[in-house]
């Protein structure tokens, strides 16, 4: 059986790992930041092999994700799906992980391991961390750039397993004319698992690319879309 990870990865890393999959914009803070196929499959891995080795956690664990649509958080997605993790959005009281911003780490603070998500445009650490907590991307960077999955969660994201997930996003992809190739803007939400279905997974498992804006400013978003070579537009 595959991980939801593999079916968001596998359509950009078999047709040509080196293209961009997620091009992430904030429009508040003027952030552009691009991650290829390979790129995004990299933050995965290490992820995975931090939540395996660092946490000690198996697949079918509990993972609480409380994270906007960052380019940083799919690779925390991917990353708990393709250890296998159960992920759920928001606190969770039977996670054994939470993922966090410092501004959501109050919702957080009773997760048995925290690990605090900088958010910043570059992947850089956070500064003055409190004792007892996991800075993200201070962490995942020692640990292995290859994973191998052992098994995915059931169910793997809050309720639905993969095979639900996959069905809704191919649904999903059905309804919006996404294809293989698309290249599909989106300044849609990730807090809920219908949201992250229709504005992540989707393009991914159809075969597409994502350019993710955050914050939009509307004004900004036609030419964008024709910079970026934009086929489809989710609102």
């Amino acid at each position: 059986m595959i991980t939801l990870a593999d079916a968001a990865l596998d359509p950009a890393l078999t047709r040509d790992g080196t293209q961009p999959l997620l091009t992430y914009y904030n429009d508040a803070t003027g952030e552009r930041t691009e991650l290829s196929g390979l790129t995004a499959a990299n933050w995965a891995a290490k992820t995975a092999n931090m939540i395996r080795d660092e946490f000690g956690l198996m697949p079918g664990d509990v993972v609480a994700v409380d994270l906007p649509a960052h380019w940083q958080t799919a690779g925390v997605l991917l990353g708990a799906w393709w250890a296998g993790m159960h992920v759920r959005l928001g606190y969770s009281d039977d996670a054994a992980l939470a993922f966090c911003s410092m501004d959501s780490l109050d919702g957080m603070d009773q997760a048995p391991e925290i690990a605090v998500v900088s958010l910043d445009p570059f992947g850089m650490p956070l500064r003055n961390l409190p004792i007892g907590l996991t800075d993200y991307a201070a962490s995942v960077r020692v640990h292995g750039d290859q994973f191998r999955p052992s098994g995915p969660a059931d169910p793997a994201l809050d309720d639905r397993t993969v095979a639900e997930i996959v069905a809704a996003a191919t649904a999903s992809a059905g309804a919006a004319a996404i294809v293989a190739g698309s290249r599909v803007l989106s300044t849609g939400l990730w807090d809920t698992t219908d949201n992250l279905i229709v504005h992540l997974l989707t393009p991914l498992i159809a075969g597409g690319s994502l350019v993710q804006v955050a914050h939009p400013d509307e004004s900004k978003l036609p030419s964008r879309a024709a910079t970026e070579k934009v086929t489809t537009t989710l609102s």
